[in-house]
């Protein structure tokens, strides 16, 4: 990893090397802001050190996490204070960068780490995961832009367009409105429930998202059968925003001791991690299909039970990497299933680990198959591996009769290929799978000799209905077979 890696072994020494420059223009301690929009405030960074003689210099910035170097700057030394500059570029990502600047004095090498540089475009975060129609949602941005235009989009719904920066918006369902920065009071309309996003653009064309889910209206008539569940929890994880900008995502990604921070803006543009490829094509399918389902969050898990959720739902749909989720949520679901309702999980490496949120932090305690709660038991397969997509695949055909319902209308045999570019992490069945788990298709060998992804599916004596898709994503292909058999899976399990 180098020196970016040794870099906070390295802090007391930094600290007591940085007094060799002089303070930075705009510094605040050891953190500089900088904002690289041409507006003539806070675009550039500069750097004074003080050379014995002439001699070359060097500015070196990289991210901390993953490592790797984004800038290096060559500079001709003279004698006395040197003044460095930095302008970062228009397209580098928003985060927090390490500095060391490079000379020589009396003859010998020397390296300072100089402050942390922190990059700010437009940070954008709702007060709470989720809201009802109606209510007041407040949204909280930091920028240095005096004025931006918000707007409020429905993810996946049609009428889809792309930004410049290929983030795709949705259907908009609220017209524009100049704002400023602060704390933005937003009236939720009586808008379907799902997954929204805000989009503010600065005047200079910067522009970011932050999410808003959107539960079901307090009516009784207007109640769905069915509950689509987004990982919010996951996305937190793996969101290496960087709020007290030390370098490091507030991540256990980033340092394996600390907690996650809730409530942060999401890095990047403000979306949640891999969007695209898990998220946005089941909202589009989803919306594309006129579907209906009440969307909740891991909040909403944290505080329902098995018998509340089978009293309200039929069905609760996981379409995204549902990686972490809390004690309560794990006993609601598995609650919820052994009162006979039905689950379907759309990609994999789901329900592994246990969380505890405490205040604005969320920590990993453990997995669950080490506190003998193993998610086989429910899911009816469990984590295997993973190769970080190094190797894809399409699912062979395995057991039809398993549910025959599943291949309605798609001319699929046992043997027969489906799909592709499935793999990522890879789900299969344990000893602790159900007894009547069927792997009704599978990657064989997708990551290694005997390591394969594992499409199964099981009933329960209670009636409840189980399908997993085995591995990353059924939710996010947008092959024709296998969108037919997300039609077919939403009709058979939405049915008690």
């Amino acid at each position: 990893m180098g020196w970016i890696g040794r870099f906070w072994r390295a802090v007391a020494v930094a600290l007591l090397a940085a007094a060799a420059l002089a303070p930075l223009a705009h510094a605040r301690g050891r953190v500089v802001t900088v904002s690289p929009n041409a507006d003539g405030v806070n675009d550039v960074v500069r750097f004074k050190v003080r050379l014995d003689s002439p001699g070359p210099v060097t500015l070196v910035v990289a991210r901390l996490q993953p490592p790797r170097t984004v800038a290096t700057r060559r500079f001709d030394g003279h004698s006395g204070v040197n003044t460095l500059a930095w302008s970062p570029r228009k397209d580098l990502p928003a985060r927090t960068y390490a500095t060391r600047i490079r000379f020589r004095r009396d003859g010998s090498p020397v390296a300072v780490d100089g402050p942390l540089v922190r990059v700010q475009m437009i940070d954008a975060a709702f007060t709470r995961t989720r809201y009802r129609p109606g209510a007041t949602a407040h949204l909280v941005v930091r920028t240095d832009a005096a004025r931006l235009t918000l707007e409020v989009f429905r993810a996946g719904a049609r009428g889809l367009r792309t930004d410049r920066d290929a983030a795709a918006i949705g259907l908009r369902v609220a017209p524009p409105r100049a704002v400023r920065p602060g704390t933005i009071a937003l009236r939720v309309g009586a808008w379907p429930s799902g997954l929204y996003l805000a989009r503010l653009t600065a005047d200079d064309g910067r522009a970011c998202f932050a999410p808003l889910v959107v539960g079901a209206s307090w009516a009784r008539n207007a109640r769905n059968r069915v509950a689509v569940v987004l990982p919010t929890n996951t996305w937190q994880a793996y969101n290496f925003y960087d709020a007290d900008a030390d370098g490091l995502g507030d991540t256990w990604y980033s340092r394996w001791s600390q907690p996650a921070r809730l409530g942060r803006p999401y890095g990047g543009v403000g979306l949640p991690p891999h969007f695209h490829e898990y998220d946005l094509p089941f909202l589009r399918w989803f919306a594309d299909r006129g579907f209906h389902a009440d969307f909740l969050t891991d909040d909403d898990l944290d505080g329902s039970t098995g018998v509340a959720l089978a009293r309200s739902y039929d069905l609760l749909v996981f379409p995204g990497h549902h990686e972490y989720v809390t004690r309560r949520a794990y006993d609601a679901v598995e609650g919820f299933r052994d009162r006979g309702g039905n689950l379907a999980f759309l990609s994999a490496d789901n329900f592994g680990w246990q969380v505890r949120k405490v205040g604005p932090t969320m920590r990993r305690i453990a997995q669950w198959r080490r506190l003998r709660r193993p998610e086989a038991a429910l899911i009816g397969v469990q984590y295997r591996g993973s190769d970080r997509g190094q190797h894809r695949g399409s699912f062979v055909v395995r057991d039809v009769a398993g549910a025959p319902w599943l291949f309605a209308d798609t001319r699929l045999k046992r043997g027969m290929h489906f799909g592709g570019g499935f793999g990522i992490e890879v789900d299969s069945t344990t000893a602790a799978s159900p007894p009547t788990t069927r792997v009704i298709a599978e990657i064989p060998n997708l990551i290694g000799p005997g390591i394969s992804a594992q499409m199964t599916y099981y009933e329960t004596p209670r009636g409840a209905k189980v399908f997993a898709a085995g591995a990353f994503t059924l939710g996010g292909s947008r092959d024709g077979v296998v969108l037919r058999l997300l039609d077919n899976l939403w009709k058979h399990l939405s049915q008690p």
